[in-house]
């Protein structure tokens, strides 16, 4: 719903659908969606931000339990026909607090970086590569849905993708196109049961609130088959992970892609133009703090290593690099230019404050008019860290608190997230790892459970 957001129209749109109920949804620091439903009786009431919130009962909403509430303010053009259950109408929703948008809110802070590229004259768009793994229950624990025996190398398996095409993929796949978002390919990946959906671009904002959805999507079809599916980023220590890689660039006011270098001549020959460059140089210059958000959980960093797949290369990133289609790039310029990936956000990020964080450095870059130097072509899994260390290529962030410690010390952290999340995310995140630390887990049962 996006040719007429006035009330009237609307209201016309829902009562086409024979809409019941609405769903005035935000995210909690985690990107889950929060949400009242609202009968369609009180429409009117809903988009005036009727819907209130104890945000001390939630994660990364910043409130004492004194305060006031914080509401959640819809965004009519973001409306969905929920397809699961056609009664139903989803908004993505800004959360506000007495009187004006709430500055910890996650779609607050990606609209204030957005207004920030806007008054540089740029529309941001965004495209987020799927990534997760759907598997049903069995006495031997979770496994996938398909009956066929698993492969040692499943990447782009035909048989195991058509296997699950009857079911929840092709209804899924379905349900996404319905939707509008036009799904142009998807396949099987490098792990048992796991898959990838690619569906087109959009301006950034869109694309984050499509790809919360699509978390809620991808189980709520998978469960009506008898399965669920996972956006954990490392969920099996032999098998690939999930990654959720953004996909950046910017055009002018008439839409014009501003990366992409026509039919001018790149002498660094990645097809980006110089504006491009710049944006690469600021996401650089930043990377470490960006990771914290991008990869958020312990289980991130599990994935960002270079082996640890029974196929072989995990084809995660690990080092603060970019280049050009060489997949052991952190920041990645994929054939045919015009756009920038980041291959270490995964699919467990909140993506407003991902793509924010991604975004504000890039615009950095070129406020600034950085150089991000040559490009690597070479597979950097090849080289050892001292060859590496004499070309100034340094490991990303090992660990989760590796990356908090980088996210603190970084000044774009809390330019970007503003003082109430800074301080929410940082004590949220420094508690999850210290809570990790303190699980015994299997791995030091076998260790040393009868070694002393």
């Amino acid at each position: 719903m996006n040719e007429d957001a006035s009330a009237a129209g609307l209201r016309s749109h829902l009562d086409e659908h024979n809409v019941k109920y609405l769903i005035p949804s935000f995210v909690d620091m985690h990107g889950i969606p929060k949400t009242k439903m609202v009968p369609i009786a009180h429409l009117d009431r809903m988009l005036g931000g009727s819907e209130l919130f104890t945000g001390a009962a939630l994660d990364g909403v910043p409130q004492d339990v004194a305060d006031n509430e914080v509401g959640a303010h819809p965004d009519p053009n973001s409306c969905m026909i929920v397809p699961w259950r056609t009664d139903s109408a989803w908004f993505a929703s800004d959360l506000w607090h007495e009187g004006a948008p709430f500055p910890a809110c996650s779609r607050v802070i990606l609209k204030r970086v957005l207004a920030r590229a806007q008054e540089m004259g740029f529309t941001v768009n965004c495209g987020i590569e799927a990534e997760f793994f759907v598997l049903q229950e069995s006495a031997a624990g979770p496994g996938p849905v398909s009956t066929l025996g698993d492969l040692e190398k499943p990447a782009y398996d035909a048989v195991r993708l058509m296997d699950n095409l009857d079911s929840w993929l092709g209804e899924t796949v379905d349900a996404m196109n319905k939707l509008g978002w036009d799904v142009y390919s998807f396949d099987h990946e490098d792990g048992i049961g796991q898959f990838e959906i690619d569906f087109d671009f959009a301006d950034a904002l869109t694309m984050a609130d499509r790809f919360v959805f699509l978390r809620v999507l991808t189980n709520e079809i998978a469960r009506k088959n008898d399965c669920f599916s996972s956006f954990m980023p490392k969920p099996f220590a032999d098998k690939a992970g999930s990654g959720a890689h953004y996909n950046v660039s910017l055009a002018d006011t008439s839409g014009n892609n501003l990366f992409e270098i026509g039919n001018d001549r790149d002498s660094r020959g990645c097809e980006l133009t110089d504006l491009g460059y710049q944006f690469v140089a600021g996401v650089m210059r930043h990377l470490p703090a960006i990771q914290a958000v991008a990869a958020p959980t312990v289980n991130s960093y599990k994935r960002l290593i270079m082996k640890g797949s029974t196929s072989g290369y995990t084809w995660a990133p690990c080092f603060v690099s970019y280049g050009n289609n060489n997949r052991t790039n952190t920041v990645r310029i994929p054939a045919g230019g015009g756009r920038i990936e980041l291959r270490s956000a995964d699919s467990a990020c909140n993506p407003y404050l991902g793509i924010a964080m991604m975004v504000a450095a890039g615009l950095e870059g070129i406020s600034e008019q950085l150089d991000p130097g040559e490009p690597h072509r070479e597979n950097l899994y090849l080289k050892s860290d001292e060859e590496r260390s004499k070309e100034g290529i340094v490991w990303l962030p090992r660990t989760l608190e590796e990356a908090i410690d980088e996210f603190e010390k970084d000044s774009l952290s809390k330019a970007v997230f503003g003082d109430l999340m800074f301080d929410a995310w940082r004590e949220h995140k420094r508690a999850e790892w210290l809570s990790y630390l303190n699980h015994v887990s299997d791995w030091e049962r076998n260790q040393y459970l009868k070694q002393f």
